[in-house]
C-alpha cells in the first residue's frame, strides 16, 4: 500500500499536535493524497486549530505549508466524475466526506480516517490510525 487519501481530520491532527500523525505523515515515504477541496475544511476550522494548537495565525500557515510538502493536492477535475459515486456511498452520512470518496475511488486507494462515520460505508477501505501504525510497523 503505497497510495493513501488522507481525510481532513488527520491533517487537522497533525496541524494541532506534533504526534504520531505528523511523524507519518513527514517520514514515510507512502504517496498521501488529499482533494484540494478538503482545504475548505482545514480553513473554516483555522480558528480552532490555532486555539488548540497554541500557535500563531503565522506559525499556522508555516506548518500548513510544511505538511502539504508530503501530501499530493488533487484538483477537483481529477475527481469531478467519481462524484456522483461518491455521493451515493457517503452523500447520505456526511456530504462533505464526498470528495474523499471520490479521490479513493479515482485513486483506487484506501482512505485514512479516524472518524467512524466512513466505516458506515463498506465500497472504500477505510485504515484507521492504529492500522497505519501497523503497517509501518
Amino acid at each position: 500500500m503505497n497510495t493513501i487519501v488522507i481525510d481532513a481530520n488527520i491533517l487537522i491532527s497533525a496541524l494541532i499536535k506534533d504526534g504520531i500523525i505528523r511523524r507519518i505523515l513527514a517520514n514515510f515515504k507512502i504517496n498521501f493524497l488529499f482533494p484540494d477541496f478538503g482545504l475548505n475544511e482545514i480553513y473554516s476550522c483555522k480558528t480552532e486549530i490555532i486555539r488548540k494548537a497554541k500557535v500563531s495565525e503565522k506559525e499556522f500557515d508555516i506548518l500548513l505549508l510544511r505538511l502539504l510538502k508530503y501530501v499530493r493536492l488533487i484538483p477537483f477535475d481529477i475527481i469531478v466524475r467519481y462524484k456522483k459515486e461518491a455521493d451515493s456511498i457517503i452523500g447520505h452520512i456526511d456530504k462533505e466526506d464526498t470528495a474523499f470518496i471520490a479521490t479513493a475511488l479515482a485513486f483506487n486507494a484506501p482512505i485514512w480516517s479516524d472518524d467512524k462515520h466512513f466505516q458506515q460505508q463498506n465500497k472504500v477501505k477505510v485504515l484507521t490510525t492504529k492500522d497505519i501504525i501497523s503497517f509501518i510497523g
